[in-house]
């Protein structure tokens, strides 16, 4: 049973992180332009939750920010389309969950947030590969394109891995290979 004391630091580091939290959400907001939206939109991304910052400036926000994984999860829960790809920038892949991938690409709504966090954190984890099988069999079409681009991240990324490794993607690209 916690002390008093614990319950309360406890607290305190909630309200601290939900500061920091809001901080780097209005930071997002002031990085953001309406140029960069309209960019966003010609190139068939969702803007709906966008404030139209940049993936350069994201890149640098995340690693002023450091590798902290509770931070990515709020991150990821305020739905905004930058705070997703910041979440997966800032992520920690070695605590990153089969149960949170799901979760995740059942929210993908763009194609940006799709390949940057197949790209980014979830081609990191010890799941990619059943996942890339896995998601590549469903209907959903950003869930499908997740496990395509993490195929397709893995023979980028995964210097180690064998022809073998790969080869057994083969049937799952071919099955898909006339689909819409």
């Amino acid at each position: 049973m916690p002390t008093r004391t614990e319950t309360l630091s406890r607290s305190i580091n909630k309200a601290i992180a939900r500061a920091s939290l809001d901080e780097i959400i209005s930071r997002l907001k002031s990085l953001g332009s309406e140029k960069n939206r309209a960019g966003m939109q010609r190139y068939g991304i969702n803007v709906d939750k966008a404030f139209g910052v940049s993936v350069t400036k994201l890149r640098a926000l995340a690693k002023e920010l450091g590798r902290n994984h509770e931070l990515s999860l709020q991150l990821w829960s305020t739905d905004i389309h930058e705070a997703k790809i910041l979440a997966a920038l800032v992520a920690e892949s070695d605590k990153v969950t089969p149960r949170q991938m799901d979760a995740w690409v059942r929210d993908f709504d763009s194609w940006d947030v799709c390949d940057t966090i197949c790209g980014s954190l979830f081609d990191k984890t010890p799941h990619a590969y059943k996942k890339a099988a896995e998601w590549s069999k469903k209907d959903e079409m950003f869930i499908k394109r997740a496990g395509f681009a993490l195929m397709a991240w893995l023979a980028v990324h995964d210097k180690k891995a064998n022809d073998k490794s790969f080869e057994k993607f083969f049937p799952l690209i071919r099955r898909a290979s006339t689909d819409e």
